[in-house]
């Protein structure tokens, strides 16, 4: 058991209306269940309003997760747009949304930036603390499976909640926001958004550990979403998280498996040692700054557009499935998630999965980024036909005799063997002719990562490695 205890310029932003939200605003997705206020969730010194979204019959033992909204938008509008509440009723967990509003910013931003309100125990941070203790009495909620995401100044304060409370989160999402502890003091946010902060990964991760001195217990897997375009919070800001997390988690900065998503958009994953992903980078080419919807009814489609929700890919659907959420809501039938699923490549066109028989399974059905692609009898499958050098996510279920199928296994990645990808050293000036890199306000950042380069001219040298169409890494000495 784990122990309790922006937008539009994060700092300058265009004006939307701020209010206590209505009981269920109506939005793109229809929810089945109840968004209300909870008051009297304890001391709450930071002085924040919390609401609550919980599925038709929500069991006991679910997980639960904090959506944390942006600077000048509410609680109403993270429920209504977000999609959180769509995977909530597939999968069976509450949300909680946080709120703050003018009396504690102007602009109703989270204080990510201010040491007096982002610490462990003190402040905004103590408060949303406060509000997953009492999520967890009121519905009885698995205290092991608690995660916590927002986008903008919220993203900001996620990831210093992940830092402050790495015994109280199991995963995080961190959508267009900065690293936990880039700001100390409001005067210093602007430079965090617009600039690359000059620090080591192993000084980033220290400025996360410092959050909870003296932890030794397991850290939250983190998700980082960031728009290729953004020009509120810069695309260098996803690259200090990807240092700061890799660093925490105690793995490499090269990614173990890279995919293309719908959308434009590309993930890059981090694994640990067992193989399962503790750091996922999401790039969505093109995007500003905003959370990444794709309003329809498909399984991988959620949310409404709208100020800062931005049309492009579910990207609460994706990460649900990194935290691994996707494993059956509160109408899954009786057989349990297989345990131990293995992906393994054969070649560079297939890999072979391998997982812990189920009793009373009759079969098991397999699926590939969400999809189903097979089924099989025994506790193997290979999947054929696949793209070189590719990652991709697998779950499994069983399915007993009477066709029902049960809960999903965590998902894995597998990725296809293939040839290395291809590198490119040249001047800063000849990468962004060439299309493998971007220039903005004189700087030179790399297409799809937007890792910083440098200055844009003939005098800085890189090498970029191209890992996905579109897609490049810095890989000076590497290739």
């Amino acid at each position: 058991m784990r122990l309790r205890p922006v937008l539009a310029g994060l700092l300058t932003a265009v004006a939307l209306t701020v209010g206590a939200p209505a009981p269920a605003p109506a939005g793109a997705d229809t929810a089945s269940g109840t968004f209300q206020q909870v008051t009297g969730f304890g001391a709450n010194p930071g002085n924040l309003a919390m609401y609550s979204y919980t599925p038709a019959g929500l069991p006991t033992g679910a997980p639960l997760v904090v959506a944390l909204h942006g600077c000048q938008q509410s609680a109403a509008d993270y429920y209504r747009d977000s999609g959180w509440t769509t995977f909530a009723d597939r999968y069976g967990f509450a949300v909680v949304f946080p709120q703050t509003g003018s009396a504690n910013n102007s602009l109703s931003c989270f204080s990510w930036f201010d040491a007096a309100k982002d610490a462990r125990g003190v402040g905004e941070a103590e408060s949303v603390a406060e509000m997953v203790a009492r999520a967890e009495s009121l519905y009885g909620s698995d205290g092991n499976r608690v995660f916590v995401t927002g986008l903008s100044a919220g993203g900001g304060m996620a990831a210093d909640l992940l830092a402050d409370y790495p015994d109280l989160f199991a995963g995080g999402a961190i959508d267009s926001g900065l690293p936990a502890r880039c700001a100390t003091t409001q005067a210093a946010a602007s430079g965090c958004q617009n600039s690359d902060q000059g620090l080591t990964p192993a000084q980033w991760g220290d400025r996360a550990r410092a959050g909870y001195p003296g932890y030794s217990g397991p850290w939250p897997r983190v998700a980082i979403w960031q728009g290729s375009a953004d020009t509120v919070v810069k695309p260098v800001n996803a690259t200090e998280l990807r240092d700061q997390w890799t660093d925490v988690q105690g793995v490499g900065r090269r990614p173990t498996g890279t995919r293309s998503l719908p959308g434009g958009t590309t993930e890059d994953d981090y694994a640990d040692a067992a193989g399962r992903p503790a750091v996922a980078v999401f790039t969505v080419a093109g995007m500003g700054h905003g959370l990444a919807v794709d309003p329809g009814s498909a399984a991988d489609q959620c949310g409404a557009t709208g100020a800062y929700f931005l049309d492009a890919i579910c990207s609460s659907y994706h990460t649900a499935r990194f935290w691994g959420l996707d494993g059956g809501g509160p109408t899954t039938p009786g057989l349990p998630a297989p345990s131990g699923l293995t992906a393994a490549p054969v070649g560079a066109s297939s890999i072979t999965l391998a997982w812990q028989a189920v009793s009373g399974a009759a079969s098991y059905r397999v699926y590939r980024d969400g999809a189903v692609v097979g089924s099989t009898t025994g506790p193997s499958f290979t999947d054929g036909g696949l793209a070189p050098g590719t990652a991709y996510g697998y779950a499994v279920a069983a399915v007993d005799a009477a066709g029902a199928v049960g809960a999903r296994s965590a998902t894995v990645t597998g990725t296809t063997g293939g040839g290395a990808p291809p590198c490119f050293t040249d001047d800063n000036y000849d990468h962004v002719r060439a299309g493998r890199a971007t220039q903005s306000g004189g700087q030179t950042y790399a297409l799809g990562s937007g890792q910083g380069m440098g200055l844009w001219n003939t005098f800085v040298t890189h090498t970029l490695r191209q890992t996905a169409p579109g897609y490049f890494v810095l890989a000076d000495g590497q290739c």
